[in-house]
């Protein structure tokens, strides 16, 4: 099992940047391929980015295509989103998840472990 925690989080201007980390404790993240979450208030949790085990392939979500960057450290047992040109519409608590198959996918009930969020509040 792996215990996953984000941080980076925060209030920023529209136009501005944040970082995203998720460290992971219990098991090596070399071992999962990761994903970024995020919920809007009143909406569905949708699926933002996502890369595999060695950090080779990535896929994203077409609204934040050309904005945000997944990578991952394992060696640092962390996964990071870079998130620039933030827009209001970015607005949400965004999650990391894990996931045991060696298939990364969109969908979200195909992660096996998620941490607890953290907010991301774009204003204007």
């Amino acid at each position: 099992q792996v215990q996953l925690e984000e941080s980076g989080g925060g209030s920023v201007q529209a136009g501005g940047s944040l970082r995203l980390s998720c460290a992971a404790a219990g098991r090596t993240l070399s071992t999962y391929v990761m994903g970024w979450f995020r919920q809007a208030p009143g909406k569905e949790r949708e699926f933002v980015a996502t890369i595999n085990r060695n950090g080779g392939s990535t896929f994203y979500t077409d609204s934040v295509k050309g904005r945000f960057t997944i990578s991952r450290d394992n060696a640092k047992n962390t996964v990071y989103l870079q998130m620039n040109s933030l827009k209001l519409e970015d607005t949400a608590v965004y999650y990391c998840a894990a996931e045991r198959s060696p298939i990364a996918t969109v969908v979200a009930g195909a992660y096996d472990y998620w941490g607890q969020g953290t907010q991301v509040t774009v204003s204007s």
